[in-house]
């Protein structure tokens, strides 16, 4: 595949294709051989779909023809993903096609609102305990570790921590090293709000493992903390992301209320 091709076909969405944008720059930058990417042509050879299977499965662009290639590739190595997401048409095109021969899935969230932010937050919500939300360091992890496990495992429904526990160190490890991690502690050093820079490339982020402590929770943290989080980032990248379940209506009233406009839908299938 043609790295010049991919990169335009990634560039027409920056935003819902950042995953598969910072992966591709990593998997250059280690000098692999290819980025797992399957590409779809036309009838000309022009690239006109391609679709990231590492781990996870996440297209970028794919219409109906393109996903009924990518599955039938996906179908002969099996089900060895741990999920598939990204922009929900072609998500759940591939899942469709893929069910009926893969086990069932351990949830499936057809529907998550794909916000975006390009502007500082109003510096009205940067008030209060706003003001101590920060980039944590290589010295929070004992205690980023445990907030980070605790929003997962609310998450997925099962800890990180029963089983590939040292990969998911090594990942904290790597956003706090890397100052992806941000942290507000309280009096105590617990941290009781967290988000993740999650996917970095060009001038776009994408915010994930945003959580706070739930003795804390509807007590007015979340606005504050999640618009410093934002003016953290946008130091980062102009352009934030992110994407929410789309019944969970407190963080979508707290990203709506920081700004967060709708760009789009994602998908997710949960292995």
């Amino acid at each position: 595949m043609d790295p010049d091709e991919l990169d335009r076909l990634l560039a027409r969405d920056p935003v819902s294709s950042v995953f598969v944008a910072s992966h591709v720059q990593q998997v250059r930058r280690s000098r692999a051989k290819h980025p797992p990417v399957y590409g779809v042509t036309d009838s000309s050879g022009e690239l006109v779909g391609a679709c990231w299977a590492g781990t996870n499965v996440v297209p970028v662009v794919l219409d109906r023809t393109g996903a009924d290639l990518v599955a039938g590739v996906l179908l002969r190595g099996g089900p060895r993903f741990a999920s598939f997401f990204g922009p929900a048409e072609p998500v759940l095109a591939l899942w469709e096609r893929l069910r009926p021969s893969w086990p069932a899935p351990f949830h499936e969230r057809p529907v998550q609102p794909l916000l975006v932010m390009d502007r500082d937050p109003d510096p009205g919500l940067l008030t209060g305990p706003a003001g101590e939300v920060r980039w944590a360091t290589e010295a929070d992890f004992d205690r980023v570790l445990p907030a980070a496990a605790a929003m997962f495992t609310e998450e997925v429904g099962y800890s990180p921590l029963d089983s590939g526990a040292e990969g998911y160190r090594n990942r904290i490890r790597s956003l706090l090293r890397d100052r992806r991690s941000i942290v507000l502690t309280d009096h105590r050093g617990a941290v009781v709000f967290k988000a993740d820079i999650g996917s970095l490339h060009g001038n776009v982020c994408q915010i994930q493992g945003v959580w706070v402590t739930p003795e804390r929770r509807g007590l007015g943290l979340a606005v504050p903390c999640m618009a410093a989080a934002v003016a953290l980032a946008r130091t980062r990248a102009s352009v934030v992301s992110l994407y929410v379940n789309s019944y969970n209506a407190p963080a979508l009233a707290t990203y709506r209320h920081v700004g967060f406009e709708h760009h789009g839908d994602f998908a997710t299938i949960l292995m």
